[in-house]
């Protein structure tokens, strides 16, 4: 078996980053903001208990993807929407339960999260999702994924709530910071790692604001759609796009795993 080969078995994570990632992470996102909402208000449970509750799964389920010897689709996802549904929790439980203002809660989790990019650079020297191939890299890659969604969370609720800008045009906002990105990257040579995170980023806000103006009742500036029909549509679409990619294996490593690609043009930002 060549090196390349052996080096994308350890990678369990998506590398080969193509629209169906995106849309998915963005489903993902929305089942965060819906879920979590559905557990506190539709199940009654209260944001301490379903904290509890969702901590231990994530914890489950990251522990599995860890142990895992090779990437596997539906685990992966997994994870994410747990990931989404924790980092929601975590925003409102500040929020909600600790008074803590969303200008604060956003800026200490943009701290966190640069602090996480830094210290993960300092210690491997790159932030590619193609050098996720360790276990402390993919520690470090969930932390920023989580910190990730605790700010989209935060970022999401300001833009919507305390600015007023409402639903329709936070959405629109955050849609146009991801084109200026995309524009950035195929236009103009922008940083593929950089391309990516910032992506990353935008996108929780953007599922957040679309989660909440399907569910939000039509006086609160929502369509009234309610969490539990939004989070079943938008978890049997994930459902359908995993069970593709497992299928079709179209975002797992290959053999061309070595080459310089679209998604990654250089390894420091």
């Amino acid at each position: 078996m060549n090196p390349t080969n052996t080096r994308a078995m350890l990678i369990k994570v998506p590398i080969v980053i193509t629209l169906y990632f995106w849309i998915i992470k963005i489903l993902a996102t929305t089942v965060g903001e819906t879920g979590a909402d559905f557990l506190i208000i539709n199940l009654h449970l209260g944001i301490p208990v379903t904290s509890v509750i969702m901590a231990m799964i994530l914890a489950a389920s990251l522990y599995a993807q860890i142990k895992f010897k090779q990437y596997t689709p539906w685990l992966y996802w997994l994870t994410v929407v747990l990931v989404s549904i924790v980092g929601t929790l975590i925003t409102d439980n500040l929020t909600d339960k600790f008074g803590v203002p969303l200008p604060v809660s956003t800026a200490a989790f943009s701290l966190a999260l640069i602090v996480t990019y830094w210290i993960w650079y300092r210690i491997e020297g790159s932030l590619s999702i193609h050098s996720v191939d360790t276990i402390r890299r993919e520690l470090f890659y969930w932390a920023a994924i989580l910190f990730t969604f605790s700010l989209g969370t935060a970022a999401g609720d300001l833009m919507t709530e305390s600015v007023g800008l409402g639903y329709v045009l936070s959405t629109l906002i955050f849609s146009a910071a991801i084109g200026f990105i995309a524009i950035g990257f195929y236009g103009f040579k922008l940083n593929g790692i950089l391309a990516f995170w910032l992506a990353y980023i935008i996108t929780r806000p953007l599922g957040a604001s679309i989660g909440d103006y399907l569910t939000q009742s039509t006086a609160d500036g929502g369509l009234g759609f309610g969490t539990i029909g939004t989070s079943a549509v938008f978890l049997l679409s994930i459902l359908g796009l995993v069970t593709y990619l497992t299928i079709t294996k179209r975002d797992a490593p290959t053999e061309q795993f070595g080459l310089t690609n679209t998604a990654e043009e250089v390894d420091v930002i």
